[in-house]
């Protein structure tokens, strides 16, 4: 039987734009906060005034691309619930479906695509769950991140007012509290970003996995919105 080839609409095109701000994004937020961490180029520069600017620009990009990226996040929170071109929440509520699909794409992967009991050319539960996950990191990090930003203001004060020193104390001591003190929250806000790069590295081997075994075009999704499926001939 002859098969045909048809186009599934996956991202839209500010599907596709939020997704390459959040991926550069993250890419700044992890350089500059590793420089923030170990200055590891700074014993390369002899003038102390240059280094002085030099870990200001880091800390300047590194507090940019944090609100960019958790910015980018909450919209993608947002369009979980309310996006009118789909609406992954539906995938997170553990009905009988949603767990025979997540089960079924974990052993479709972990089999090497052997066994394949689900429809591929729509966002799984599984997707959904990992992308919700990476979701909900990038909310911890942003608590705690801002923990340790508003401990550079204080004496209560910035340049907008003493509102935003309040509101941060006000929604982020609790990481405080809960992890020990400033050091327990500088070590926690550390360790996430690597659980944040192991789940990139995971999502862009997944993503060439998809590809190569499914042969639907996975890869392409991010960059044109479009994946395809192959359906018989007539249908």
């Amino acid at each position: 039987m002859s098969e045909k080839i048809e186009r599934i609409k996956r991202m839209t095109l500010f599907m596709r734009i939020n997704h390459w701000v959040i991926a550069f994004s993250m890419i700044v937020a992890v350089a500059t906060g590793l420089y923030i961490g170990y200055p590891f180029y700074t014993p390369f520069i002899a003038d102390e005034a240059v280094n002085t600017y030099t870990m200001a620009w880091n800390r300047w990009g590194h507090l940019i691309a944090a609100i960019i990226f958790d910015v980018s996040s909450i919209v993608i929170g947002y369009l979980y619930f309310f996006s009118r071109f789909e609406k992954p929440y539906k995938k997170l509520i553990p009905t009988p479906k949603n767990i025979t699909e997540f089960w079924e794409v974990f052993i479709n992967l972990v089999t090497f695509n052997r066994r394949k009991n689900f429809d591929s050319t729509h966002s799984d539960s599984f997707n959904v769950v990992f992308f919700t996950v990476f979701h909900l990191l990038l909310v911890f990090m942003l608590f705690t991140g801002l923990q340790l930003y508003v401990q550079g203001l204080a004496s209560g004060h910035s340049s907008i007012g003493t509102w935003w020193p309040w509101l941060l104390h006000a929604t982020t001591d609790w990481t405080l509290v809960v992890f020990g003190g400033n050091m327990g929250v500088r070590y926690v806000h550390h360790l996430t970003m690597y659980f944040i790069i192991a789940w990139a590295m995971f999502h862009i081997y997944y993503q060439v996995w998809r590809t190569i075994y499914w042969r639907e075009g996975d890869i392409s999704i991010v960059f044109s919105g479009e994946k395809f499926k192959k359906v018989p001939d007539g249908k």
